[in-house]
């Protein structure tokens, strides 16, 4: 057995082709056999693999030599691709990945309730109807916070007198009311109203830096007795800003059909939050403008108005149209126009010229404000806007278009704003001088 043992590597080794090693040793000439091919075959195909790399290597080398650009510029477009190609990686699975957490913030959520529907049975289930038919999204929750908040308290006294018609309303004081301003503190007052008509209105004076203010005035309505059951009266208190639209703090609604006007009656209300009321439109006016640079001559044309508010009981206006010139706050010149009766869309095709020299052109604000005549009362606006190269939006645009075109008249509508609106504008305009 031991010299089989040792017998067998030397005939591995040696591999000698003589008829007694093949006899003894039969086997091993056939493992030798199927080893050499095998062997030989991979030889082959790592031959093949490598000639078809190098065939590859010089194909795309020879392309790369053919492109008209410098080796720099190859490489620079291959760093930026390969950026835009991470960049891109980057951002798909940052998707993923939050998409991935709020599944499971949602899936947990689902499973929580569950749980309970487990506990709780069918009668859990309708509560979920219920909370999800209810619920409120974000925005509606921060609403609902600011309506919680306490606005503040109104004191007012109501009289009727019988024999003269006439409604007397006092605004006494104001208490515990929100702070609108930055220091902590506002600028309240009060706007007096009889609704539905929006035409007779009252305004208090205003209070400085108080949450606290006392009023005391009184403002009178010459109302029929019969008529007063479906009038609504209105108390709203406004944070005074000098430059911007007034803010509105609160309100009192009452209708005059809920009260006793048989004794006078002083009390004490909560204010409640205002409804958003959508911007009432106003109407529309066209005006053109011309300037001659060598003359230094402005002209603007009132050419005409469109669906003006109804300012008269009959729902009719009078309307005409002032014009103003105004220089850092000052007003330089005015002129109006003839009065329309009974219209809402007035036409009146009017010029008037104005000398600027062309240095001054830039200072220069031209100030139009829709008036109702009245012959009574005093005549109130109905809208007003300006043009300018300090204006903004189409009041801007048509001046820039007058300065591009000299010589030439440029008509332009305007949609009418209110009169406090561009007053607050203005306002401002002449304080940043």
């Amino acid at each position: 057995m031991k010299f089989n043992l040792f017998r067998r590597p030397q005939a591995v080794a040696a591999a000698e082709p003589t008829g007694a090693t093949t006899v003894t040793m039969a086997p091993t000439p056939a493992v030798i056999s199927t080893s050499v091919p095998e062997t030989s075959g991979s030889n082959n195909t790592e031959i093949n693999k490598n000639d078809m790399f190098e065939e590859i290597k010089s194909k795309f080398l020879n392309e790369i030599d053919k492109i008209p650009l410098p080796p720099w510029a190859l490489i620079a477009i291959a760093v930026v691709a390969a950026l835009l190609i991470l960049t891109c990686c980057f951002c798909i699975i940052k998707k993923c990945c939050c998409k991935k957490k709020k599944n499971k913030k949602g899936k947990k959520g689902k499973d929580g309730f569950n749980m309970k529907n487990m506990q709780g049975g069918e009668k859990l289930q309708d509560d979920d109807d219920d909370e999800g038919e209810t619920g409120l999204t974000e925005e509606e929750k921060e609403e609902e916070e600011k309506e919680q908040e306490k606005l503040g308290k109104l004191q007012y006294s109501i009289d009727y007198d019988f024999e003269n018609t006439k409604l007397t309303v006092g605004i006494l004081q104001a208490a515990d009311l929100m702070s609108m301003d930055s220091g902590g503190t506002s600028d309240p007052y009060v706007k007096v109203l009889l609704l539905p008509d929006k035409k007779k209105k009252f305004d208090t004076k205003v209070h400085k830096k108080t949450l606290n203010p006392v009023f005391n005035e009184t403002f009178v309505f010459k109302v029929p007795y019969e008529e007063l059951g479906g009038k609504t009266l209105v108390m709203s208190v406004y944070d005074y800003d000098r430059f911007s639209k007034h803010d509105v703090i609160g309100e009192v609604k009452i209708p005059m059909n809920t009260i006793d006007l048989g004794r006078p009656i002083e009390e004490w209300k909560d204010l409640e939050s205002a409804d958003q009321e959508e911007p009432e439109k106003l109407g529309d006016i066209c005006i053109s403008l011309r300037y001659v640079p060598t003359a230094g001559k402005l002209t603007v044309c009132i050419l005409e108005a469109k669906n003006l508010k109804k300012m008269d009981a009959c729902g009719l206006s009078d309307p005409y149209v002032k014009i103003q010139l105004l220089q850092g706050g000052k007003r330089l010149k005015k002129k109006k126009t003839t009065v329309k009766k009974n219209t809402l869309n007035p036409y009146y095709n009017e010029s008037f010229s104005f000398e600027i020299p062309l240095e001054q052109m830039q200072k220069i604000l031209v100030a139009v404000t829709v008036f109702d005549y009245d012959k009574i009362g005093k005549n109130d606006a109905i809208g007003k806007i300006f043009v300018g190269s300090k204006a903004t939006g189409l009041g801007l645009k048509h001046w820039s278009d007058m300065l591009a075109n000299p010589r030439r008249p440029i008509a332009q509508w305007h949609p009418l704003q209110p009169e406090e609106d561009i007053d607050g504008q203005l306002a401002s305009l002449a304080a940043k001088k």
